[in-house]
């Protein structure tokens, strides 16, 4: 098939986990035969002068990535108006697929690959958006090419914001991403969790709804190789410092842990809006000297703390599906997660690690006990969380996705009325949320 793969966001442009999922899946698909064209942009604060439009093959890919216009917008204070711009300019790219808007010449600036080669006319047989900001482009470009449009929902801003979307920014999100969910021919998500918050969303009236895990290439996150190497337990967290991650309930747990177990630390990698917010609540709890706030770091680093850790804890109060599970599995660190979302398919209590309620503290401390007391029950439950995550790969993951493509027919269209948004929050509101 010919597939194209509308994301705002892939390698060298990566704003977090969804870049790496289209670019394991762009190169899993074109292995399995298939000719695979991604439609991206270039970094955020460039123009055409500095970073015109870009047509490259990298491993086999075809990526086209679309200027930034030169218009005066910031993606902080003028998200939705930038979002617009950007799809308005990932629009024109896809269009110029087909050879519409080709110079006086013949050859439009697109065409050139840098070594003087001419890509032909190109016409995709499915087009497959990732996540609402690309929903401009690929409504459009499906509607042109009279293409099934197949969307991944990846998250949702009710669910980002507990059921939250009273403010008019999260409106907007939220009337975007159920208008790419009901144009669509099929839809996906990561997990069973993310397919039921889809349908009760977005529905009814939406078309089949397909739920397909994450991958992962275990290869790149090696199993420790001896002892942890250090007496003082040590927990780690890995992933964005949002109100939705649940680090605060962390830290709330640590405060607890330390009465029973004196020393122990930990990590937090990574960095987000409530960086500052969260180093206050440490110190509220009188733990801020055992956090330790290391920012974003790269792979192999992450690799190293998993390897010194006691656990890695997964508090998240809203999660997709949670793909540092998976890397922490591969790393064999026994795991600690909420039942969030997709958290609760991969981490089961007694088999693969442990679990607690979204934000019970009482619940999280005691499964954190749990590890620092019985360390050889949980390394067992580390060694059956490796073996599974070895049969999540991106191999599988472009097949079942290839699958939801030859399936997918174009649907007819009805014209949508404007969304009409429940004031009510789903699911109830969390009174303790400052940030809603």
């Amino acid at each position: 098939m010919k597939v194209l793969l509308v994301s705002w966001e892939y390698p060298p442009v990566v704003v977090g986990g969804l870049g790496r999922h289209v670019h394991h899946l762009a190169l899993q698909l074109t292995a399995q035969g298939h000719e695979v064209v991604v439609l991206s942009r270039q970094p955020t604060g460039t123009d055409p002068q500095s970073h015109p439009t870009s047509d490259t093959v990298v491993d086999g890919v075809r990526v086209i990535a679309a200027a930034e216009d030169p218009l005066h917008l910031e993606f902080g204070t003028d998200m939705m108006a930038w979002v617009l711009s950007m799809g308005h300019s990932m629009l024109r790219a896809g269009l110029r697929l087909t050879g519409l808007g080709a110079s006086a010449a013949g050859v439009s600036d697109l065409d050139r690959t840098g070594a003087g080669s001419v890509h032909r006319p190109w016409v995709p047989d499915v087009v497959h958006a990732h996540d609402w900001l690309a929903a401009h482009a690929a409504v459009g470009l499906a509607e042109t090419f009279d293409a099934p449009l197949v969307s991944t929902i990846h998250a949702t801003e009710a669910g980002r914001h507990s059921g939250w979307v009273s403010g008019p920014v999260n409106r907007q999100v939220h009337s975007a991403e159920w208008w790419l969910a009901r144009e669509s021919d099929a839809v996906i998500t990561c997990s069973r969790s993310m397919s039921d918050e889809v349908a009760r969303l977005f529905g009814p009236g939406l078309a089949q709804l397909h739920t397909i895990a994450n991958g992962i290439d275990a290869t790149l996150w090696p199993v420790r190789p001896g002892p942890r190497g250090t007496d003082r337990a040590r927990l780690l967290y890995v992933g964005r410092l949002e109100y939705e991650k649940g680090v605060q309930d962390l830290i709330a747990a640590l405060a607890r842990v330390r009465r029973s177990h004196p020393g122990t630390t930990l990590a937090v990698a990574g960095d987000g809006t409530q960086a500052a917010w969260l180093r206050g609540v440490a110190r509220e709890h009188r733990v801020l000297r055992a956090v330790d706030f290391l920012g974003s770091l790269g792979h192999e680093e992450l690799i190293a703390l998993m390897h010194t850790a006691d656990a890695l804890v997964i508090p998240s109060r809203y999660e997709p599906f949670g793909i540092v599970a998976l890397e922490g599995a591969a790393t064999g660190v026994p795991l600690v997660a909420s039942t969030a979302g997709g958290l609760a398919d991969f981490v089961r209590t007694g088999e693969t690690g442990l679990s607690a309620p979204p934000a019970d503290v009482p619940a999280l401390t005691a499964a954190i006990r749990e590890v620092l007391d019985d360390p050889a029950a949980a390394r067992a439950r580390a060694v059956t969380a490796r073996a599974e995550v070895e049969s999540l790969t991106w191999e599988a993951v472009a097949r079942e996705t290839a699958a939801v493509y030859l399936a997918a027919k174009r649907r007819p269209r009805d014209p949508l009325g404007r969304r009409i948004i429940d004031e009510r929050p789903l699911p109830e509101r969390d009174p303790t949320n400052p940030m809603a």
